[in-house]
Order: structure tokens, then sequence, then C-alpha cells
């Protein structure tokens, strides 16, 4: 069966339809199916790939009949179904290699994620350049910059936005356009094979003739390999003078980047390069609240002060805070079985994952924030927000007050993060001037104690 990514997506999303429909348990269906996709068909075969070990244990040993009968309506074809985890996808291509005579054309498993869109890449300050930029090389590709590339710290965004790239073409695009994404380690095993002769005829440099749009994830997985450096050096030449899209990301700028040719590393730098930084608090409660949506669920179940804690607690890195989520997810559907999620909830779900005096000391600094937000009528965003209004600012300079007084040895610029990246010369100021007024300001004392007596200090 021949597809291109786009059909094979389509087909996936009729028989997830079906698949809805025949279960009728939407809590089910949104948490284990939802997020899968087709990563291959071969012959008789269909490979999935699932979202967690657990869920391919439930796709084997409950619903591989009801999956297997949906496939055969949808596609008339009796399947053999195969369930992969998506790190596993390339293990079990290495290992079919090692053991198949068969020859094999070039990154036959490199396949566009088709749940990676700009649609649910969410936009901060911290990628808004990277976004941007990453959607118009995706509305022109080959004709603005060339290459693009993005360089942050791991988990912040880099793939979703070279798949976001991909789709958008996939969708937009030419018909006839040829997109490729692959991993640097990808690209060293293929050039390994090719220079065993592992291949049919085909010359690696021939096949990337044909390629229109190269996003190459991770190229500092090249560094010191300098034969295939030499082999990636003439096909970015190649493709560049043709005028082809090549996009790039790292984990470092181009010119702190070690062991690549300097010729190289230049031409990195020639085109757009764009960093991604990490993302803010907010930022990160809107990733949360797009992510429970997009799993079925109702964010008004979440307390606010939950979102907070993991935006908090997790937001150096994006794929860890959606790691976060999802436990906290299959936790409460599977195991709690609750509606209301709250933030006693949230800690014993993620229990594992933070320390258990860190976990205290955060559920006191948010649960302070939540009282005094409360106390003022605002909402825990509006406290830890930017707005400046009079009331708001004082709200604010007294949360941090509480939180600095009646909390040991938290840091000055700990509190700053809590209340969207303040320095500590702000926080300071803010906690000088609560007390300052203390001395004669009845109405103050009277509301610092109502406050002290809610927090249990």
């Amino acid at each position: 069966m021949n597809s291109s990514v786009s059909e094979i997506a389509q087909l996936w999303d009729r028989i997830l339809k079906n698949i809805q429909e025949r279960l009728n348990e939407n809590d089910i269906f949104d948490s284990f199916f939802k997020e899968t996709y087709i990563n291959d068909i071969k012959n008789d075969k269909m490979i999935i790939v699932a979202n967690s070990s657990l869920a391919i244990q439930l796709f084997k040993k409950k619903y591989y009949e009801i999956i297997r009968e949906v496939v055969k309506d949808v596609t008339e074809t009796e399947f053999k179904l195969e369930f992969v985890l998506e790190e596993d996808i390339k293990q079990n291509n290495s290992d079919e290699n090692s053991v198949s005579t068969k020859k094999q054309t070039y990154f036959e498993s490199a396949l566009i994620n088709p749940k990676l869109t700009f649609d649910n890449f969410v936009v901060g300050s911290f990628n808004r350049e990277a976004s941007q930029a990453a959607l118009l090389i995706a509305t022109n590709p080959g004709k603005m910059f060339n290459p693009l590339f993005m360089y942050s710290n791991s988990g912040l965004g880099k793939t979703h936005l070279l798949h976001a790239i991909g789709n958008y073409i996939i969708k937009n695009g030419s018909p006839n356009i040829k997109i490729l994404y692959i991993t640097a380690n990808n690209f060293v095993d293929e050039y390994i094979r090719y220079v065993r002769a592992d291949k049919d005829s085909e010359s690696l440099k021939d096949f990337f003739k044909g390629v229109d749009v190269l996003l190459l994830d991770d190229v500092q997985f090249l560094a010191d390999k300098v034969k295939t450096s030499e082999m990636f050096f003439y096909i970015y030449t190649k493709m560049i003078s043709d005028g082809k899209q090549i996009v790039i990301t790292s984990d470092h700028q181009p010119n702190e980047l070690k062991g690549l040719e300097d010729r190289l590393i230049t031409r990195f730098s020639q085109g757009l390069v764009v960093s991604i930084a990490e993302p803010d608090q907010n930022t990160c409660v809107e990733i949360l609240k797009k992510k429970i949506t997009a799993s079925g669920l109702d964010v008004n179940n979440f307390d606010e002060s939950v979102l907070y804690f993991f935006a908090d607690k997790f937001s150096k890195n994006v794929r860890e805070l959606e790691g976060a989520l999802n436990r906290l997810i299959f936790y409460v559907v599977s195991l709690k079985q609750t509606d209301k999620i709250t933030m006693e909830t949230a800690i014993e779900a993620v229990s594992s994952l933070v320390g258990g005096k860190t976990v205290a000391t955060q559920l006191n600094e948010q649960k302070i924030i939540n009282i005094v937000a409360e106390y003022y009528n605002l909402t825990p965003s509006q406290l830890t927000g930017r707005i400046r209004t009079g009331q708001i600012t004082m709200a604010r300079h007294i949360a941090m007050y509480l939180i600095r007084t009646t909390l040991i040895n938290v840091p000055l610029k700990k509190i700053g993060d809590m209340f969207g990246g303040k320095d500590h010369t702000t926080v300071m100021n803010g906690v000088s001037k609560v007390e300052k007024e203390l001395k004669t300001d009845e109405k103050l004392q009277q509301a610092i104690a109502e406050l002290k007596r809610r927090i249990g200090a």
C-alpha cells in the first residue's frame, strides 16, 4: 500500500472516528487513542505509534479486536497490527535492516508527525520569533531565509516546529513537493549503510536530488564525524544552490558548535538564526490549557493553582511539562477517577517527579497566592501578572511579603519568578513597602492578620 503521509493521516483519522463511536468511552479514547498515529504500512502490516507502554498493553489485551475490525472496515484489508512507542521506531527499523536480505531505500521510516502543527503550537514571547520564522518558511519554502537555523535547550519546541513546517507544506503546498524530516543520528546511520553498500544502486547523493525541503533535527550529532559531515556538506551545498529549503535545529547557535567544520558553521550562519528561550509562567499555563482541552478534558475542572504549580515546577522544559500533565491526566482518569483536580490531587499524581520537601514548600507558595487573590477578589493570574493598578500592585506586594516572612529560605529571585519574572530588587522593594506601611496602617495590619489566619501561619 503506497500512500502519502497526508493520505495515511487522513486514513487514521477515519479509523479513530469509527473506534470512538464503537467504544463510547470518551475518557479512555482521549487518554489512549487520541494521540496515536500510523507510522508505516508495509504489505499486510500496519505499524501504529502509541503514547505510552500502558497504552500498548491496553490495545493488545483489551481493544485489539475492535481496532482490527475497524481497520478492516475502513481499508477493506486484513492488516496485522503492530503497536510501538515513537522512541522504539528507530531501533525496530535498525533491527529489521540487520536481519533482512531485502535492499531498502533511504529514510523509508522518516515521516512527518501529523499531530505536530502550527495550530497546536503555543506561542509566547520566548518562542515567537522562531514560530514566525518557521511559518514564513512554510509558506515560502526556498524563497526566503535559507537555511533557517533554530537553536535552544532540549524540549522547548524545535522538533514540533520542524514537523509543523512539514505539515503546513503538505496541506498547502504543491502535491509534488518532497519533504524529508530526519535526525542527524538518522543521517549518520544511513551514511554508514551507504558506505557499506547495504543499499541498491541508488546513491545517497542522488536520493537528495529529489528532496525539496530538508528538515534536519539535532545537527550537533554530526560533530566529529568527518566523512559523514563531508557528505552532508555536499548535499547541503547542492540543495541551497538549487533553491531547495533547509531547516536545521541544534542545542547551540552555530558559532558554539564544536566538532563541525568551519565551512559548515559559516553556511549555517548565512541564513536566519533564531533562538528559543525558556517559556514564561503564563505561556506554560496556556500550553497546559491547550493540552488539557486536546485530551478531551474540561480546563474548568482544574484548579488554577494546579496549572500555576505545574508551570512553575516544570517550566524549563516543555516536553517535561507535557509529561507531568500526562501523568496527572492518567492519574485522575484511571486511578483517582475524579472530575475535580485540586492541588492535593495534583501533588499525589506527580509526587514521584518532585521531592516531598520541595512540593510542600511550593504548595504553600501557591496557597498564599491563592488566598491573597481570593481575599482581594482577584485571580491568581492577575496577582502574578503584569497589571499595575493600585489595588493589584498592593495585593501583589502583600503576597510577596507573606511568602517572604511566613516561609523559610525562599530566595528573593524565586519569589520574583513566581510573579512574572521580577528581579530580586523589585521583590525586596515590595516587601519593604508593606513592612513600612504596617507600622502605621491599621487596615493593612488587620488584612495581614486575617490573611495569616487563613494561611495557618
